[in-house]
């Protein structure tokens, strides 16, 4: 009793950052113990502890590297167990436990309440437990609708285990994870000729990867007519980068014969366009990654750092952090002290923390990449773009993971873990409490040159 009252008042103490990311890796913890039973891999035989923290951690951040290909290693219990973490890990832990807690009647706590809230990146304090009602709501709704469509696909193809396959793929696609039951690591690739395939999964990964107050913005716009300057920022900047991204691959990549090369101009079309929207934060590939020219890999690495919006399913600095700061670059150059998006100034705190997030992305993101190139004997692109991948929680791989070192293995746990919950999250959750004293300290203006 003495004990439980103490981890109670331990977690009471927590900071709402710290539980948040105690509660991704109690999820990790609990997985990697399940998918090392023998009855979670296909063989019968236990899977080592560092490969199943490996999954766990992946699937957790919906990331979808993998160190064994996900049909031949797990049984049909270790899928679903994947498929559990992936769900989980996409909606948050405290996501659906304030959510089953409101199901089942229990009274949330003003300290639950502003745990749900940061949980999904909302900044309306009010409806948040409404808000955790439509999230779930959403979800379940777009990865049921995906299942539907994918199912039409898959049943012809493998009779009725196509009703498992549509509703574990749709799953994965909104959560952004990336994970396949395929095979032999082919994710997509045959399915350049089946635009139902290619689309569901689309819409379903830019569903997920809007994130959920643009959700509600837009289905409460019928009603308001306007828009949060946030929604606008995130529709803008997505919609962009689809596009480019898009008419990029298709040049660049309609001539490589070992990825688009081969196929039709409208099966070019969609590979394109897929290779665009996968390439921001899901994982799921219809061209072989490692193929692609340097110059294409190096485009990938851009997409996946950027990743999707914050409070989605995605990862990577966030298309808002991409948007904040190149629009204050711009305004510094026209000489502007104020950042100014669609006749809206944006507060210098919110440029200073965009600023820190991308600073310490891209610094991670460095000494990763030289361990893992120095570890390795690869590359630096190569190795980046498995770092980057790992960072921005995408999934796609050069096809180095499966025969990586077990330092290296480390490495990226580390890095997925850290893409997940945000490295500004994670600097403040282990960092010392802070001091009072020197917060309330002023000091005099120092001078430094600086460019």
């Amino acid at each position: 009793m003495q004990l439980a009252k103490k981890i109670q008042n331990w977690v009471k103490s927590l900071s709402s950052t710290r539980i948040i990311v105690f509660s991704f890796a109690l999820i990790i913890l609990t997985g990697t113990l399940l998918l090392t039973l023998p009855s979670a891999s296909r063989s019968g035989e236990s899977i080592q502890l560092l490969d199943a923290l490996f999954t766990a951690t992946s699937a957790t951040c919906v990331t979808g590297l993998v160190i064994a290909d996900t049909l031949t290693q797990w049984s049909t219990f270790g899928q679903l167990v994947i498929l559990a973490l992936i769900q989980i890990g996409g909606l948050g832990m405290v996501t659906l436990a304030t959510f089953f807690s409101v199901l089942l009647g229990r009274k949330i706590s003003m300290r639950g309440k502003i745990l749900a809230q940061e949980s999904i990146s909302d900044y309306n304090f009010s409806d948040v437990l409404q808000m955790i009602r439509s999230v779930i709501r959403i979800t379940f709704g777009f990865e049921f609708a995906g299942a539907v469509l994918l199912s039409f696909s898959f049943v012809p193809l493998y009779g009725l285990r196509g009703f498992y396959l549509a509703a574990f793929h749709s799953i994965s696609a909104f959560c952004n994870a990336g994970f396949d039951l395929f095979g032999n690591y082919r994710s997509l690739t045959e399915f350049n000729d089946s635009p139902l395939v290619l689309y569901t999964i689309s819409f379903l990964i830019i569903t997920g990867g809007l994130g959920f107050i643009v959700w509600k913005d837009l289905y409460d716009f019928r009603k308001t007519r306007t828009l949060y300057l946030h929604t606008k920022l995130v529709l803008i900047i997505s919609l962009s980068l689809i596009v480019i991204g898009a008419v990029y691959f298709y040049f660049a990549e309609g001539s490589n014969p070992a990825t688009m090369g081969n196929l039709s101009a409208m099966e070019k079309v969609n590979a394109s366009l897929f290779q665009s929207v996968t390439s921001r934060t899901a994982g799921y590939n219809s061209i072989p990654t490692g193929e692609m020219r340097e110059m294409s890999l190096i485009t990938t690495i851009f997409l996946m750092f950027i990743g999707a919006a914050p409070g989605s399913t995605g990862g990577g600095i966030k298309v808002t952090t991409f948007g904040i700061l190149m629009i204050a670059i711009f305004s510094n150059i026209r000489g502007n002290d104020e950042t100014i998006i669609l006749k809206r100034n944006v507060p210098q705190m919110v440029v200073n923390k965009a600023l820190a997030i991308t600073g310490l992305s891209m610094l991670m993101i460095f000494v990763m990449t030289s361990i893992l190139s120095g570890v390795e004997g690869i590359p630096f692109v190569q190795a980046l773009f498995e770092v980057t991948s790992a960072f921005g929680t995408v999934g796609l791989s050069t096809g180095i993971t499966p025969e990586l070192s077990d330092i290296s293995k480390v490495i990226l746990i580390f890095t997925m873990f850290l893409g997940r919950v945000g490295p500004l999250s994670f600097a403040i959750a282990i960092a010392l409490k802070e001091n009072k004293k020197l917060q309330n300290t002023v000091y005099p203006e120092g001078k430094i040159m600086v460019g």
